[in-house]
């Protein structure tokens, strides 16, 4: 494994090919692994590279074409990170816990998202003034937890054209639904994950908060250069 291009410095600057231990190892993560190191798999840096420049390439193309990426975390070490960068660039998130049928059912999880919207519209325009002080309340309540379960796709009108997860096994439900509709999947995964399931798997650490912050960072940076192009 070499460590003379910036790219694949940098990767290893951030502990990307640390991976886990051999026993938690998926069989499709073969591929991906250099060597195992006092029972730990590391991965191939030059493969993870080269994997991430394809994922890249298509979040630019997918920004160029107008189409939209949800970005998904619910592991405690990558939230704030995809939160933070997500409402950064405006981008759809689910920060958090996925709600099962979030694609599959995305025109039910839709009329849940318009019934946010219209809440919140009234209560800016003061509209709520007409309720008593215990309804208010109550409607102060929903409109949480519908910020707090749907907050982040509140932008997303339409299936988005791709998911970007951060983990792919923690993110199972998503990317399944992701697969059953023909939607492309771009993962972080670790030795752990079952690559067969992601179109565009990124083979790296995915619990060290340097090494997802590196690859959140990079994957949104695509996206923006791919907006920018289409404008």
């Amino acid at each position: 494994m070499s460590t003379t291009t910036p790219q694949i410095k940098k990767l290893h600057d951030v502990g990307t090919h640390v991976g886990l231990a051999r026993t938690r190892r998926h069989p499709t993560a073969v591929p991906f692994i250099f060597t195992t190191k006092n029972r730990i798999d590391v991965l191939d840096l030059e493969e993870t590279s080269r994997r991430l420049t394809l994922a890249l390439e298509f979040v630019r193309d997918l920004a160029q074409a107008g189409k939209a990426m949800v970005m998904v975390a619910g592991k405690h070490e990558a939230v704030k990170i995809v939160r933070d960068a997500a409402e950064e660039a405006a981008l759809p998130h689910v920060a958090g816990r996925w709600i099962g049928g979030t694609l599959t059912n995305f025109k039910i999880i839709r009329k849940r998202v318009e019934r946010l919207e219209k809440l919140m519209k009234d209560r800016a325009a003061g509209e709520l003034s007409k309720y008593t002080k215990r309804e208010r309340l109550m409607i102060d309540r929903e409109i949480e937890e519908l910020e707090g379960r749907f907050g982040g796709i509140v932008s997303l009108r339409d299936l988005p054209g791709a998911l970007f997860v951060i983990d792919s096994r923690h993110e199972s439900t998503a990317v399944k639904e992701a697969n059953q509709l023909g939607i492309p999947v771009i993962a972080l995964a670790s030795t752990d994950c079952d690559f067969s399931q992601v179109q565009f798997p990124i083979p790296g650490n995915d619990t060290s908060v340097k090494s997802i912050r590196a690859i959140v960072d990079a994957v949104v940076d695509a996206y923006q250069e791919g907006k920018k192009v289409a404008k």
